[in-house]
């Protein structure tokens, strides 16, 4: 089941997949708490999170996460479609993710593409990728 959660919850999450030799405030972000966060649940218990910062008709998907032990069981991917379908819906001209380097093949699935736009954060490597939709004015 995939439905909108409150950000304390996508925080834990967060924290123990993707910085959990940081502090707890490390994964927190600007915006948090006016963002739309989408959990992933299985047998009801929370599997994968990913949060998004719509702007402007963009959107900004961060901190997509799933716990190492179910990576590889599709629940990610499930909960990516299922948000990009929501944002396409949306009219969302321009949907886009600071990607780790490592994982950019996995967005390009979805039809994301890697844009020129690179950077390290944490000592992690990233790289800007994006899909664009036309609007629908006019």
């Amino acid at each position: 089941m995939i439905k909108q959660i409150e950000h304390p919850q996508a925080w834990e999450l967060r924290h123990t997949v993707m910085w959990p030799d940081r502090p707890y405030d490390y994964i927190k972000v600007e915006g948090d708490e006016s963002a739309l966060h989408y959990g992933l649940f299985h047998e009801g218990d929370l599997k994968s999170v990913v949060s998004l910062f719509i702007e402007d008709g963009e959107c900004q998907f961060r901190k997509f996460a799933t716990l190492e032990e179910e990576q590889g069981k599709g629940y990610g991917s499930r909960l990516l479609e299922h948000v990009l379908e929501e944002l396409k819906a949306k009219s969302i001209r321009r949907i886009w993710c600071n990607a780790r380097t490592e994982k950019a093949g996995f967005y390009s699935r979805f039809g994301l593409r890697e844009t020129d736009r690179h950077f390290t954060k944490g000592g992690k490597a990233y790289v800007i990728m994006e899909m664009t939709h036309a609007s629908k004015e006019g």
